[in-house]
């Protein structure tokens, strides 16, 4: 259990707040890259407390800035977008992406007021479909060479939703396998084959056995934890019959991302960002090592949970997230539909807008839950004292990594687990055209 004060230390994500400060000195998911189409590209941002204005100039440059105008403070996400920026609707005050003002047109023709107005502008860059922002101070880290980086648009596809809890407990969820043989339980198995972009939903690569019978039947897996250069690896075995294992390999990467396995084909790396204390956003890229993904097909899936334009589930907790008595007694173990996301909002929002951790009783199973914060008290404490934390990289250093690997699948018998999914993943990368190309280059990016 931890004291207020340990909690607080953790979860707290304001300016001056010990994990706000950790988190800026990393690049923050801020936006789909889709949601600066249509006919006005601009949109309000919130993270960790603060209020921005994202936007894209006539000349497709990005631009993120404090929300409210220099000037008297109106809302610059109400404003145009012309002659080379953002224009404020109050006073026609003009900035680019850099925050330089370029006009103060009510001012008299002859005025250099706009020379000595600076808005705040924050580094940001487009990555598979997300548009990522820099809050910190100096230069920001490089982006590490994992797959969903550096795998082609084609093969990516990113999504989002909005959670009303802290980002903590919602990333603390994805570092804890147990709860997938309860939480995503389904008492019937569906055909593998029609579980194209669902997860928990196909078969384990190597067998025909459908991965919602091995969460059901095997719902004590025996978890690893081990320290790498990126964060921690997770490796949950589940002991079948006939001496075979499954296997399932997942990852944390620093400061609050993971990188789990969705089939046999695809992979999910998923960010929690917080909005404010109190909510938090998760970011996804699904890569793909086959073919190309089916980004129209997928989105249509996501959008019959998700709602526009804030990307907010139609099941929450307004509606006791679907719940529906009949489904829990015979089709699945909560009763609030199939898709895993809804279970996982639930569960963590049930905990309180920030989970109060002085009641809570860890176990075994919760061992990557306590060696992830560890790690980032470790990591808060040497902020605050101006020293490192963990991945922030240069790009010299950003090659060093690859993967992470994150695998689904059933050892044959007499195998050693981590042999096969080191395997396992060599042989996807493979058969992949993209992943292929960077075989030589150390799998995993281990320390």
């Amino acid at each position: 259990m931890l004291t207020v004060e340990q909690n607080d230390f953790m979860t707290r994500v304001g300016s001056e707040a010990p994990a706000g400060k950790l988190l800026r000195r990393y690049w923050q998911p801020v936006a789909l890259t889709d949601e600066l189409e249509g006919k006005r590209p601009v949109r309000p941002v919130r993270l960790m407390g603060q209020n921005f204005v994202l936007f894209r100039d006539e000349n497709g440059e990005l631009g993120l800035m404090d929300r409210d105008c220099p000037h008297r403070g109106a809302d610059l996400a109400f404003g145009r977008v012309e002659d080379g920026g953002l224009r404020c609707p109050f006073h026609g005050w003009l900035f680019n992406v850099k925050g330089a003002c370029l006009e103060t047109p009510a001012e008299p023709e002859n005025s250099t007021m706009y020379k000595h107005i600076q808005q705040s502008a924050y580094p940001v860059v487009e990555r598979s479909g997300i548009i990522f922002a820099y809050l910190g101070e100096g230069e920001p880290p490089a982006f590490p060479e994992f797959d969903c980086f550096v795998a082609p648009d084609t093969h990516t596809f990113a999504f989002k939703g909005l959670i009303e809890c802290n980002w903590l407990q919602a990333l603390e969820v994805g570092i804890d396998p147990a709860h997938a043989s309860y939480l995503h339980r389904f008492f019937e198995d569906e055909d593998t084959s029609e579980s194209y972009g669902k997860q928990f939903r196909g078969a384990s690569a190597d067998s025909e056995m459908p991965i919602t019978q091995v969460l059901r039947e095997y719902g004590r897996p025996d978890i690893k934890v081990e320290p790498t250069n990126y964060g921690m690896r997770l490796t949950a075995l589940r002991h079948l019959p006939q001496n075979q294992t499954h296997v399932r390999v997942t990852n944390l990467v620093f400061p609050q991302a993971f990188v789990i396995p969705m089939s046999a084909e695809m992979t999910i790396s998923q960010w929690h960002v917080p909005v404010d204390d109190e909510t938090c956003y998760w970011y996804a890229i699904f890569t793909s090592f086959t073919g190309p993904v089916d980004k129209k097909r997928m989105r249509e899936q996501r959008l019959e949970l998700y709602e526009l334009p804030d990307y907010i589930s139609r099941r929450n907790r307004s509606n006791n997230y679907g719940y529906d008595v009949n489904e829990q007694l015979s089709e699945t173990y909560t009763g609030m539909g199939h898709d895993i996301n809804v279970h996982d909002q639930w569960a963590i929002e049930s905990q309180g807008r920030i989970q109060d951790r002085t009641r809570e009783h860890l176990g075994t199973s919760d061992k990557g839950i306590v060696t992830y914060r560890r790690m980032l008290v470790k990591a808060i404490e040497s902020t605050l004292k101006g020293g490192d934390a963990p991945l922030l990289i240069d790009a010299s250093q950003a090659g060093e990594f690859s993967g992470p690997p994150s695998i689904d699948g059933i050892e044959k018998a007499g195998v050693d687990p981590v042999t096969y999914w080191k395997e396992a993943d060599i042989e996807r990368r493979r058969g992949s055209d993209w992943a292929s190309e960077r075989l030589p280059q150390r799998v995993g990016g281990d320390a």
